[in-house]
């Protein structure tokens, strides 16, 4: 996910001007071990709900600060996520809501998904895909006016 993030950030540092910083991101749903990424229709992200039901999985973020002036910085934030027991017509109605679309794991956190979720452990930003925390300790001068 970190080689992932940095391949993200080196695209976008293409053409960029002098002492540009760029970030890129990688998320990603671990569930015992498998990589549970973007579902490709409303049966893949079904299979995906369905398997989350009930459990714990993780989030994975990796990120990547890369910069013209300097040597690229990695990190990965890791958050655990439980679901609820979910029941069929839950999954029908957050299928319906088509929020899966386009998301790790087939869920959004933080939209109608927070319905699906029983607890979590860690950063709430990581999970929805932009992990704060970790970008400050990556980069903690990135946040100060200049």
């Amino acid at each position: 996910m970190a080689e992932n993030a940095l391949r993200k950030a080196r695209a976008g540092l293409e053409g960029a001007g002098d002492r540009t910083l760029v970030l890129g991101v990688d998320t990603d749903v671990v569930l015992d071990g498998r990589i549970l990424g973007k579902a490709a229709g409303a049966a893949e992200a079904r299979e995906r709900l369905e398997a989350l039901s009930g459990r714990t999985h993780e989030v994975l973020s990796g990120v990547a600060l890369l910069g013209t002036r300097e040597e690229p910085r990695t990190t990965l934030a890791r958050s655990r996520v439980t679901f609820r027991p979910l029941t069929a017509e839950t999954i029908e109605l957050y299928l319906r809501s088509g929020e899966w679309r386009d998301r790790a794991g087939a869920y959004a956190i933080q939209g109608l998904g927070s319905i699906l979720i029983e607890r979590l452990e860690g950063d709430f930003s990581n999970v929805v895909g932009l992990p704060i925390g970790t970008l400050l300790a990556l980069a903690p001068g990135l946040f100060q006016k200049h």
